[in-house]
Order: C-alpha cells, then sequence, then structure tokens
C-alpha cells in the first residue's frame, strides 16, 4: 500500500478543508495490482497505487502533498481510481486507499466518491476503503467512525499492514473491518520461521472467530504463498502474483499458481 507522510496525520477542527483546500499544482495516476484468490485462480480486487503521470514511484507523488492540499488529493485520489477503473473494464473489487486525517464528515467528504461510482456506473459494494493500521494510534475514534460510515454507504473496509504498528489489536477490538492485510515483514520467509507461524496463526484464528477477511501481501515465494494457504489465507497480494502495471491491468502467469 501506499505509505503517506507522518507529516500529514495531524487532524483540523471542523469541515472547513472540504470547501478551502489548496489546489494540488501538480498531477498524478495510478498503477494497478491485482489480489488474488488461491481457491478458484482468480482475481478477487485491484488496488490503486498512486503514480506520477509517466509511471514514476509514489513518493514523488506523495512528497508534494501538504496539509494545506491533502483534502483535495484524498478527493482526486478516489475519483481517478474508480474512473481508471472503469475505462479498463475492471470487473473485480477495486481497493483504494484513504487519508482518514483528510475525512473531517464522513457523510461529506465521501459525495464526490459516490457521484463518481455514479457516473461511471462502478458498484459501490465493488470498492474497498483500506487504510493503515500503523498511522493512528492516537486517533482511533476518528477511524472507527469513518469506516463504520463507509460501511453503512454499503463499501468494504480494509487495514492495511496489520502487525506493523502498536494499535492493531486494539483497534480491531473496536472496530472489525471486512478485511485485514498482514503486514510483509510478517510473510517475509514466513515458511521458514516458526515466530512469524506462529503470529500469522494466531491472526488467521482471531480473524476467523471476528468474521474478518485476512488477506497476505508482499508475496514473493512459492514457499511463502503454500504455507499462507495452508493456514487458511487465500486472498494474496504481492510480485509473486503480479508487478502493479501502471494504467492497466496486470496479467498474472499460470506459474504462479502452481510453480
Amino acid at each position: 500500500m501506499t505509505k503517506f507522510p507522518s507529516s500529514l496525520t495531524s487532524p483540523k477542527a471542523g469541515c472547513q478543508g472540504c470547501q478551502q483546500s489548496e489546489p494540488l499544482g501538480f498531477d498524478f495516476s495510478f498503477a494497478y495490482q491485482p489480489i488474488v484468490d488461491l481457491r478458484d485462480q482468480s482475481v478477487f480486487a485491484h488496488e490503486a497505487l498512486v503514480r506520477g503521470v509517466k509511471g514514476e514511484g509514489a513518493l514523488t507523488v506523495l512528497d508534494q502533498v501538504t496539509e494545506d492540499n491533502r483534502y483535495r488529493f484524498d478527493q482526486l485520489c478516489r475519483t481517478r481510481a474508480i474512473e481508471g477503473a472503469a475505462d479498463l473494464n475492471m470487473q473485480t473489487h477495486l481497493s483504494i486507499n484513504f487519508m482518514p486525517n483528510a475525512v473531517y464528515r464522513p457523510e461529506l467528504c465521501i459525495r464526490s466518491t459516490l457521484e463518481a461510482a455514479k457516473k461511471h456506473r462502478f458498484p459501490i459494494d465493488r470498492l474497498i476503503f483500506e487504510t493503515l493500521e500503523s498511522e493512528h494510534v492516537d486517533n482511533y475514534r476518528h477511524l472507527t467512525n469513518i469506516l463504520r460510515e463507509y460501511r453503512e454507504f454499503g463499501f468494504k473496509t480494509a487495514i492495511d499492514d496489520f502487525g506493523a504498528g502498536y494499535s492493531g489489536l486494539n483497534l480491531l477490538a473496536d472496530f472489525q473491518p471486512d478485511l485485514i492485510k498482514l503486514d510483509m515483514a510478517l510473510i517475509r520467509n514466513v515458511d521458514q520461521d516458526r515466530v512469524r507461524q506462529a503470529i500469522v496463526r494466531g491472526i488467521v484464528t482471531i480473524c476467523a472467530e471476528l468474521d474478518v477477511t485476512v488477506i497476505a501481501e508482499g508475496i514473493e515465494s512459492a514457499g511463502e504463498r503454500d504455507f499462507l494457504a495452508d493456514c487458511g489465507i487465500f486472498l494474496m497480494q504481492g510480485y509473486w502474483f503480479a508487478k502493479p502495471a501502471f494504467k492497466a491491468l496486470a496479467q498474472v502467469s499460470p506459474e504462479a499458481w502452481t510453480r
């Protein structure tokens, strides 16, 4: 997932940012990376990852985001990701990263997203909004309020990088999203590390009781894939399956399922 600079995490009071946000002064585009389902070798979703207009890395864009323009940036990320998905005739879920501290009142700030979905005929129930667990340790109430509001609108919700910060279990106790994405640091070489294996199994057991679906991201080997599948994780994302494709839907190689 795209990481947002820590300087952008202090919330403003009120909702004036919705009307007073500064113009961006820069442009950006998206790459899309598939999230696969091992059970039927299908693509469950594509995550929209911000890129420069020529495919430059995310930081070339995010380094230009400030506290003054973050609201406009967050809004444009949503609408452009939906527009791009519609242009590509995406038939899967679309996962969009959002910045909780650019959302002042969820019921108002979501309007442009709803309008974009309607305009481009992208079903609301195929939209997933995901945010980082690790960046919101001091802001549970604001984050959980946004997630609850989004669920009421019919969106799916996801917590990314689960296990990367210190707030994951507390956040999960307060709100149970539709999905959590295990941090890639837990995934790396998990098939060879019994400590990581125990942690992953524990998270899977907890999420099964809470009816939360687990996604493993950052898969880079068949060993990681196979261990996680044995744990009951079937939704996966990573270079093993496909790299992000700039303004395109990446194709998963048949070898990714078997080799």
